[in-house]
């Protein structure tokens, strides 16, 4: 997920078994922030050696080195990794196809972008069902649309294997819970409807 405050936490307490990791193109961009133009590209490439290591004993020692060169001039930049630390090492146990999958949230950023878009030209809905039925379109066209992520089947057999018990009990729950909403909500405006968005 992205550095928003309090977002981690928020997760955490309504998932207790949920196991975070920060994206790490926004600690990149995070850490820039802090950096005149003329050394962003140095720094940029310094920040490579800390996320692409082998291992999390490895990418401390890459940042502990990364600090040692810039702490004089960017001491905030070694400070915003160490205090968010416990949060950007999650990825370290992963291989290293699936870390590039899970190292970014682009995808996810980009399906809010597309959800917002749909909202935003409608400014207001009659009910909260005929704001679901819209996303749910939406959802369906940018489906539509996707093209196979690579490395995701290495991310699936992860999955599977560390929490294949909790991702099948969200999916029927989650499955169950869209289904009862978007069949009560569209049969109040026409069975048809109903039947053409539920696939019936």
């Amino acid at each position: 997920m992205d550095g928003l405050i309090g977002f981690p936490q928020a997760i955490e307490s309504v998932f207790p078994q949920t196991q975070v990791q920060l994206c790490i193109v926004h600690m990149i961009r995070a850490s820039l922030n802090y950096v005149t133009w003329k050394d962003r590209k140095q720094v940029v490439a310094d920040l490579k050696p800390i996320y692409k290591a082998a291992t999390a004993d490895e990418a401390e020692r890459q940042l502990s080195g990364f600090e040692e060169k810039w702490k004089s001039r960017y001491p905030a930049i070694s400070r915003l990794w160490r205090e968010h630390w416990e949060r950007v090492i999650p990825f370290f146990a992963f291989s290293e196809e699936v870390r590039k999958i899970v190292y970014t949230t682009n995808a996810v950023e980009s399906l809010h972008m597309s959800l917002r878009k749909i909202i935003k030209t409608r400014g207001s809905f009659p009910t909260e069902e005929a704001a679901f039925k819209l996303l749910y379109l939406a959802l369906a066209r940018v489906v539509a649309k996707w093209e196979t992520v690579q490395h995701w089947k290495q991310m699936l057999n992860y999955l599977d294997t560390m929490s294949s018990d909790r991702i099948r009990k969200l999916a029927a729950c989650g499955k169950t819970q869209t289904h009862s909403k978007l069949t009560s909500g569209m049969s109040r405006s026409s069975p048809e409807s109903a039947r053409r968005l539920s696939g019936g």
